[in-house]
């Protein structure tokens, strides 16, 4: 089984998932942010509020992030948003279903390893090798 072939597919979609621990920001700056975070969220900026959200750890706006991206199919970074959030209720379906896919990828990979190496087998047999 070659596993980096694998999971080269996905190395242009930038498929990892980095999460990083929020720097210590003081408590009423905190809360001017996630004010701030808030506004930038409600007017459409999703980007902005997130960078504002990842630097104070405002669980609450991160989980918002992670149901936005995961209403557009983005399951990748909400799963990011809702494991830097410690939401684990959310994160878990799709850790279930990441799983999932993975093991489909494997076993996809596995089996076209299988017919490869049984077709040369084939040929090679009819060769009289």
């Amino acid at each position: 089984m070659d596993y980096e072939k694998t999971f080269k597919k996905f190395d242009s979609e930038n498929s990892f998932i980095k999460v990083s621990v929020p720097a210590p920001v003081e408590g009423s700056q905190k809360a001017a942010l996630n004010r701030k975070g808030n506004q930038k969220f409600n007017e459409g900026d999703i980007e902005g509020a997130k960078r504002i959200f990842m630097t104070t750890g405002y669980s609450d706006g991160l989980s918002r992030v992670g149901d936005y991206y995961k209403s557009k199919s983005r399951p990748l970074e909400a799963l990011r948003m809702y494991w830097m959030a410690h939401d684990r209720k959310k994160s878990e379906f799709l850790l279930e279903q990441a799983a999932y896919i993975l093991s489909n990828l494997v076993h996809e990979d596995e089996e076209k390893d299988d017919d490869e190496s049984g077709y040369l087998w084939d040929e090679q047999e009819q060769n009289g090798e």
